[in-house]
């Protein structure tokens, strides 16, 4: 039998045993899709300079936002937007000084999950049934 001494122990136990919770998860998207926004944001500044630009600079953007990688943008840009939208309700709903239970909080970062994907579901439904 080895002695404790010179059991091998992982350098990050976090990354091995740790299991995130829920709130830690939509914290760090929170910050992560304010990021996203920014990058998202410079795609949209582009598409408005290329319109500015006359309509050889809108015809490749057009053509950039048509293909499937710019539509890929779009959708992810869009989910960063609900995202981070749901997260922004979540963290005003605690600046009112509710939802701190520990059970209160699992379910809004569920719900802030689910009301992103389900928001960015509807709307891209609708943008499709428009075209």
């Amino acid at each position: 039998m080895k002695d404790l001494t010179e059991r091998q122990r992982p350098l990050s136990p976090f990354t091995q045993i740790y299991r995130w919770p829920i709130t830690m998860v939509t914290s760090i998207l929170h910050r992560i899709t304010g990021i996203g926004l920014y990058i998202g944001s410079l795609f949209f500044i582009g598409w408005i300079v290329a319109l500015a630009l006359g309509p050889e600079a809108y015809g490749w953007a057009t053509w950039f936002f048509g293909s499937p990688f710019g539509w890929l943008v779009l959708f992810g840009y869009t989910w960063v937007l609900m995202q981070h939208l749901m997260g922004a309700i979540r963290h005003f709903i605690w600046d009112t000084g509710a939802g701190y239970d520990k059970p209160v909080t699992q379910k809004l970062a569920w719900a802030s999950l689910a009301g992103s994907v389900g928001l960015t579901a509807l709307l891209w439904i609708v943008i499709l049934l428009a075209l």
